[in-house]
């Protein structure tokens, strides 16, 4: 019995590997970025990116809806976009007398929200019962999402022109907030030579069934996390609510979404043991957008500074 079980894991590592090699070929010179967002998605979690426009974020949320080879929507997001376009209507039919539901796109097993932040309020928060509970309501009634559900948001600087900044409900319900940046010269210089990965997009093809996507999901609660380690967490955790720096301090999911993204983390470096460097790889894209700082601090600022304070094995620097 023993040995099937780790047959099956030997199997999913591949899957895991085979996986990442074909985003790497799409996204270029990110590995980090390639790996925590695919973290996110195999752990059962919404994955936020954010940067500035025409940096691949489009691409790399494409590219992991082709590789988990998923059916998925994308919408963007616009100032005049309703809950409607969302979720879908109810239509009343005189031949029946009666109105049925026509399901809108957020009905699919990845969906793509391009560019949250340019859409009001009022339409952004259509997709918070959807990342919470994976159903959403309508006239009374509910209905359920495809399983597996997954939203893949990006989202421009607050700084651009006609966004609107997301609640801290919306981004809390992210498990990841990351960005993949400006590229290192020697990629660059292959993109402007026409190399880049955005025409590879065609090439990719699908990795992992739904079937090995739910093993792994089922996989990452049993990666082992020992107390010593649960112990170190507690203390990131405490330093972020009591930092002078500090406005809002983690929450109890962002807490869990910490454990749970280091124990997929650690499924990716093929292990089923939890180590403290796993908890480091994942604090940043975890803590960054649920941090409130005081005096403008940006969240991942103090998410560094803290990941900087708090010793792995008990006190402070």
């Amino acid at each position: 019995m023993l040995n099937t079980v780790n047959q099956l894991n030997t199997a999913l590592f591949k899957d895991i590997d085979a996986c990442l090699n074909a985003l790497y070929r799409v996204i270029l010179g990110k590995e980090q970025q390639v790996q925590l967002a695919l973290t996110a998605i195999l752990a059962d979690g919404h994955l936020l990116i954010e940067d500035l426009p025409g940096m691949g974020k489009t691409t790399l949320a494409y590219a992991l809806s082709r590789v988990l080879g998923l059916n998925y929507k994308r919408v963007q997001f616009t100032s005049d976009l309703l809950p409607a376009d969302l979720i879908g209507v109810s239509v009343y039919d005189p031949r029946t007398a009666a109105f049925s539901f026509h399901r809108g796109p957020v009905f699919s097993s990845i969906f793509l929200a391009d560019e949250l932040n340019r859409a009001t309020p009022k339409a952004q928060s259509a997709l918070l019962e959807a990342m919470e509970e994976g159903q959403v309501s309508i006239d009374g009634e509910t209905h359920a999402l495809p399983d597996p559900f997954f939203v893949i948001a990006t989202q421009n600087p607050q700084t651009q022109y006609g966004t609107f900044p997301l609640p801290e409900s919306q981004l809390d319900r992210f498990m990841f907030r990351i960005a993949l940046g400006y590229p290192e010269p020697v990629v660059e210089r292959e993109i402007l030579k026409g190399n880049q990965g955005r025409a590879k997009l065609a090439d990719i093809q699908q990795v992992l069934s739904r079937d090995s996507l739910l093993e792994i999901q089922q996989l990452v609660p049993q990666v082992k996390v020992s107390e010593t380690l649960l112990d170190y967490v507690q203390r990131l955790i405490a330093r972020t609510r009591e930092d002078d720096l500090c406005d809002l301090g983690l929450s109890p999911r962002g807490a869990l979404a910490l454990i749970k993204g280091a124990q997929c983390w650690a499924l990716l470096q093929g292990r089923m043991h939890a180590l403290p460097e796993d908890i480091q790889a994942v604090f940043v894209a975890v803590a960054g957008h649920r941090l409130i700082g005081k005096q403008e601090t940006r969240g991942e600022q103090l998410a560094r500074h803290i990941l900087h304070e708090v010793d792995v094995i008990g006190g402070s620097h």
